[in-house]
């Protein structure tokens, strides 16, 4: 092999090297994703389980106000207590680094259901490198945001 030939040929393997050694780092970036929203989900089901709000509101990523706590008891009252455990969570960053959505599969412990495969499909959203699972609707809008309305009539 002559000199410009071996030199072609480390560049192209140096230029692979690198471009592998860049996958493999996004893809560290999104497996540390993926958990960190795993855990939130994890953490939305132990706050289910255990009927508490503040904890619920916590993985929602809501401030403790009046409005997050009359929806942590709705949601508490309609999905709460029935000891889930775990099957399966799949989550998958697909809405850019810091959105995606997560699917749990969980069996009933108790109560009517006991024994009954529940599924449920989550937003998940990092804010400030924590994880949240989007359960709260009843949020005000942002500054300067207004929601939208509904023409009537028409």
């Amino acid at each position: 092999m002559d000199r410009r030939t071996f030199v072609a040929v480390a560049l192209a393997v140096g230029l692979v090297s690198g471009c592998g050694a860049e996958a493999a780092e996004e893809e560290g970036r999104s497996g540390d994703s993926e958990r960190g929203a795993r855990g939130a989900v994890e953490a939305y089901v132990r706050a289910l389980n255990a009927r508490d709000a503040d904890a619920l509101m916590k993985v929602g990523g809501v401030p403790d106000d009046a409005r997050a706590r009359r929806e942590a008891r709705r949601i508490i009252a309609d999905k709460g207590g029935r000891e889930l455990s775990i099957v399966d969570v799949r989550v998958e960053i697909d809405m850019g680094p810091d959105v995606g959505s997560a699917r749990l599969r969980a069996r009933e412990g108790t109560g009517k259901g006991a024994g009954n495969e529940v599924r449920d499909v989550f937003t998940v959203v990092r804010r400030e490198g924590e994880w949240y699972v989007v359960v709260f609707t009843d949020r005000p809008s942002p500054p300067g945001k207004t929601a939208s309305k509904v023409r009537e009539g028409g």
